[in-house]
């Protein structure tokens, strides 16, 4: 099968792991705007060679669909896949009278806060795409609200390199209190209010611009938890097996989960998550035996999970393995790569 991809912002980790599988009995190559380079990376200029927002990249997406109708007409893939909604305008435009089917997955929650003309060109590309993959069930719902046909979508999750996040392998250092770690900005600032009622623990944040950290940092020391909380801020892909692995707990607290891969990364490593009770979240932890679920905007009930998990050695290393197990079984890049290629075939037929 020849397979394109296309991704109008810049490639996130992810994306070329999965194209890394498919690619192992089939021809793949992605198509992009700026950033990548590598093997099977096609770069099709269209505007400046940066990271733009949606709002900006928008002028110049007739460029970019021209050059991928130029490339395409040279050479025809069997099936398109598109990653979020911009990429699903230069898809269908690109493939314009050329019989190729688009498939498209649109990369954040449909109903995530998105302003009402952002929400108008989904719900058209949705019902325009042969095909439109969920990463889970609470997006597939919202694709249904949307006006998207239920024959038409796929929910396949988001899939994460067990190979690289596993229980074994190094660890960063660390003090002799318990280590807290959240993953992500969004929801941070629950897990500094929950750290209140988790005393000598420490708290650990990875990710977030400066501004947003140096919020996180005078929102610890509101709180008197200056001396326990380290904000990070961005932290390198290729950094977090050795930092979740020092870590006692992960917790991932964002009321907005499109995909749920930090909880997904934890799991793999065998740590035990608290995760909000939110999106992809409800798929990927079975409550009580791979992690635990929370209201995020309930410190309270979180810091209770926490202070459960804190207590018990053994109910961490039970939860530990078993989510570890449920992350490579479920959730691996190759398993992953055979349910995309299960919908690419059902709709090519």
């Amino acid at each position: 099968m020849d397979i394109a991809i296309v991704s109008a912002h810049e490639l996130t980790p992810d994306t070329p792991a999965i194209a890394r599988e498919l690619a192992r009995g089939h021809r793949v190559i992605m198509y992009t705007r700026c950033g990548a380079q590598g093997t099977a990376i096609e770069h099709v200029p269209a505007g400046p060679d940066v990271e733009l927002s949606e709002s900006d990249l928008l002028p110049y997406i007739p460029d970019f669909s021209a050059g991928l109708r130029q490339r395409w007409r040279k050479h025809r893939p069997d099936i398109i896949h598109a990653y979020s909604w911009t990429s699903g305008l230069a898809a269908i435009a690109g493939s314009e009278g050329l019989g190729v089917p688009v498939t498209q997955t649109f990369h954040a929650h449909p109903d995530d806060h998105r302003p009402a003309p952002v929400r108008r060109l989904e719900c058209a590309i949705g019902r325009r795409a042969r095909a439109v993959i969920a990463a889970c069930a609470d997006e597939e719902s919202e694709l249904i609200r949307m006006g998207v046909p239920r024959r038409n979508i796929s929910v396949v999750p988001q899939g994460i390199d067990v190979e690289r996040f596993h229980r074994q392998g190094p660890a960063c250092p660390r003090g002799d209190r318990p280590r807290l770690l959240h993953v992500g900005h969004a929801g941070a600032a629950s897990a500094v209010a929950a750290l209140v009622a988790v005393p000598d623990a420490e708290l650990v944040i990875a990710g977030g611009d400066e501004p947003g950290v140096e919020r996180l940092r005078a929102l610890a020391a509101d709180h008197g938890l200056a001396d326990r909380v380290e904000a990070l801020g961005t932290v390198p892909h290729d950094s977090m097996p050795k930092l979740m692995r020092s870590a006692d707990l992960v917790l991932s607290l964002s009321p907005s989960v499109p995909n749920g891969t930090a909880a997904l990364e934890a799991m793999a490593c065998g740590v035990p998550v608290i995760a909000s009770a939110a999106g992809a979240h409800l798929d990927a932890v079975v409550d009580g035996v791979t992690g635990f679920l929370a209201r995020p905007d309930r410190p309270l009930e979180v810091a209770q999970r926490i202070r459960r998990l804190l207590g018990d050695a053994t109910l961490r290393t039970a939860i530990g393995y078993a989510a570890a197990d449920r992350a490579r079984s479920r959730y691996s890049l190759e398993r992953i790569s055979m349910e995309l290629l299960r919908v690419y075939e059902k709709t090519c037929a």
